[in-house]
């Protein structure tokens, strides 16, 4: 601990000792204050006089010491969050480095099998269902890569800062799903309330909120079946902007909900889904970088569904 925290009662304890030496113990010490109309005199020996400079010292020093004591614990603690946060980060990274391992793995050993097959299959049927294998795996690992390189693409360049209307954006994004012949037939509902007209703009990239609401939309679509309902729909919230994707799916298992939205993150009832992992990090990440947040809330039990909320600040 730095000595010159003790100055000030250092400084104290000699004026008050100098002054025993130099002056006499019963030496007046007057002090005269000025109040308008009327005076007041305080008179204190030269033995109470040193009492109150030494005391003068000891509470200065005392109140340094608990400046100091505050300053070096709130030092502590941010290097205790900080050394938290670099762990995090190291376990994060080391997650995700061994999910990726996985789903690169998976596709990998799919397109051998293939190629092995292909080489030994007699029949022409047999080679088209190895060539059809092939073009799956190598099909699921250019997804997977190019939705990794459009998440460094979102770390690395600043986003677009344009007005968007919020009810086109939606209605071509339930139009592109509608078309989409893997879901040819499903019903996509869009919900966006006429009163009070118009609906606010919010100021964004249109393109990437475009991808984030429809990895919502495919991601209902996905993990549903031609019996359930999938509905997009708009509100206003004070500043924000709310944009709700729900379906009438099975539900998302509890467990999973506080990691859906981590990168090549798969739950329980995901894994035999064909995806990247990677369209719900890259919903969260679009929302971070507006500004926003996105949430999922479900359930499995009657009434069961999935609902994911965008949030995003109204321009």
């Amino acid at each position: 601990m730095s000595l010159w925290l003790f100055l000030p009662v250092g400084i104290g304890l000699f004026l008050s000792i100098l002054a025993g030496f130099l002056l006499p113990e019963e030496f007046p010490f007057l002090v005269s204050v000025d109040m308008g109309f009327t005076g007041i005199v305080f008179g204190m020996s030269i033995r109470s006089s040193r009492l109150v400079v030494f005391l003068l010292g000891y509470f200065v020093t005392l109140f340094a010491l608990i400046v100091r004591y505050w300053d070096r614990r709130r030092i502590a603690q941010a290097q205790t969050m900080y050394a938290d946060y670099v762990q995090n980060e190291r376990e994060n990274r080391r997650n995700f480095m061994r999910r990726l391992d996985h789903e690169i793995k998976n596709p990998l050993t799919g397109l051998r099998a293939a190629l092995v097959n292909l080489r030994e299959e007699k029949t022409d049927e047999e080679r088209q269902r190895a060539v059809g294998n092939a073009n799956r795996a190598v099909e699921r690992l250019i997804r997977l890569l190019t939705d990794l390189r459009k998440l460094s693409e979102l770390e690395e360049r600043a986003i677009e800062r344009y007005p968007v209307d919020i009810p086109e954006l939606l209605d071509d994004v339930v139009t592109a799903a509608r078309v989409n012949p893997v879901y040819e037939g499903r019903e996509v509902n869009l919900l966006i309330p006429k009163i009070p007209s118009p609906f606010p703009t919010i100021t964004g990239d249109r393109d990437l909120l475009l991808l984030a609401v429809y990895n919502l939309v495919e991601n209902a679509l996905k993990f549903t079946s031609a019996s359930d309902s999938v509905e997009v729909r708009a509100m206003e919230d004070g500043r924000t902007v709310v944009i709700e994707v729900a379906d009438t799916g099975a539900g998302i298992p509890s467990e999973d909900l506080s990691k859906i939205f981590e990168e090549l993150y798969r739950g329980s009832n995901a894994r035999g889904t064909e995806g990247s992992g990677l369209g719900l990090a890259l919903v969260n990440r679009i929302a971070t970088l507006h500004g926003g947040g996105v949430g999922v809330r479900s359930s499995q039990a009657e009434p069961r569904g999935t609902v994911f909320t965008l949030r995003l600040p109204r321009r």
